[in-house]
């Protein structure tokens, strides 16, 4: 079954980071580009980074630059974020998903990423307060 499995969400006081991990089965995860994705409600999901097969990786959000970083285990066919100095505006629900198809370079701007989404995960919930 192909699938993707977000973990490492959880409750960050601001200032703090985390790294949130992107586990995939069914498929050889080095052979896609992959973002990231967050959440809240009553707004649109928002491409956060996305990082291609060559390792080169774009950040979508202004806010994110210099403060994520993404980054792939292929022994563990694993993609993580990392986030830190993390703002209250960070708390969402985070998702991954590939990008299509196999090999594919991501897309210079956001909304072109969203259109060319494979596999999405179940999100996992990221909370920032104190």
């Amino acid at each position: 079954q192909v699938q993707l499995v977000e973990s490492g969400g959880g409750l960050v006081q601001p200032g703090g980071s985390l790294r949130l991990a992107c586990a995939a089965s069914g498929f050889t995860l080095e052979d896609y580009g992959i973002g990231w994705f967050r959440q809240v409600p009553g707004k649109e999901r928002e491409p956060v980074i996305c990082m291609g097969i060559t390792g080169f990786s774009t950040t979508y959000v202004d806010s994110v630059k210099g403060r994520g970083t993404i980054s792939r285990d292929n022994a563990k066919n694993t993609a993580y974020l990392d986030l830190e100095s993390l703002k209250p505006e960070d708390a969402a629900v985070y998702y991954c998903a590939t990008v299509m198809p196999r090999g594919r370079p991501c897309p210079t701007y956001a909304t072109d990423l969203l259109q060319v989404i494979g596999v999405w995960g179940q999100g996992t919930q990221v909370t920032v307060s104190s």
